[in-house]
């Protein structure tokens, strides 16, 4: 070793602050924590926000399923009469209910349906709380279908607490204390349907009809998973339902 050398090793030596070193060592751990911790907690209120306030991911089971075969001839306006839809028009509303998650989520086709949507609420697809030949408020607000031609679709989940954007008699929005538990308990007390402009009232409309849910086995000792299962549409379900055959959870695998 020369002389520029040695020189140079041994002032690298003396600079270095053995105290200094190992304070950062310690510092840089409880920093990358920190920063951890922080990231963690934006990123968990971000997710209950943007879960309270829109769609989310589909759970990993559901509690209820209902469908509903929407049509124009059983249209009830605020007055509680009885008044005509859009003439043709059909609709399929499939619901897939995780009531301890409140979870809702939906695969709606409209068929036949025109012109504009239009409704004071948020959304014009709703599920109204009413039995039979009876209005009744919104209870959920779902996006509207959309498509080209003589089709519409919409799908999805979202979860609560939900918001129709319609202000009740008491000053609150409609949906303000609904559960899905409330639904569970009385499907036939609930509707569906969606509103237009030419049809303010509703251009089709139905009843919630509770569908059976299980596993359709596979012949391998499992359930089936394959997702055109579920998509037979209200007519399929509503039949299987009278049949009493048991349907399988869309997605996940019965436990």
């Amino acid at each position: 070793m020369n002389a520029v050398t040695a020189a140079v090793v041994e002032k690298g030596i003396k600079d270095k602050n053995p105290r200094k070193d190992s304070a950062m060592r310690r510092s840089l751990p409880r920093l990358a924590a920190v920063t951890a911790a922080g990231a963690l907690a934006f990123a968990a209120t971000a997710g209950t926000a943007f879960a309270q306030d829109g769609s989310v991911s589909e759970p990993d089971s559901f509690t209820s399923m209902y469908t509903v075969s929407a049509t124009p001839d059983m249209i009830i306006n605020n007055d509680g009469q009885s008044v005509p839809g859009q003439d043709g028009a059909t609709g399929e509303f499939n619901y897939r209910l995780n009531s301890d998650e409140e979870i809702v989520c939906y695969d709606l086709t409209l068929r036949g349906v025109t012109g504009e949507y239009k409704s004071p609420a948020k959304t014009a697809t709703h599920i109204h709380e009413a039995a039979a030949g009876q209005a009744g408020p919104p209870r959920l607000a779902f996006p509207d279908p959309q498509g080209d031609g003589d089709v519409r679709t919409s799908s999805g989940c979202i979860q609560g607490p939900f918001t129709t954007g319609l202000e009740g008699d008491n000053g609150q929005d409609t949906a303000t204390g609904f559960s899905l538990k409330q639904i569970e308990a009385n499907p036939s007390a609930f509707f569906g349907d969606t509103h237009t402009a030419d049809f303010s009232a509703g251009a089709v409309r139905g009843q919630l009809m509770e569908v059976p849910m299980g596993g359709v086995e596979t012949g391998a000792g499992g359930s089936s998973n394959d997702a055109a299962a579920y998509a037979i549409g209200a007519a399929g379900l509503a039949g299987v339902a009278g049949a009493g055959v048991v349907m399988f959870r869309r997605g996940r695998a019965q436990s």
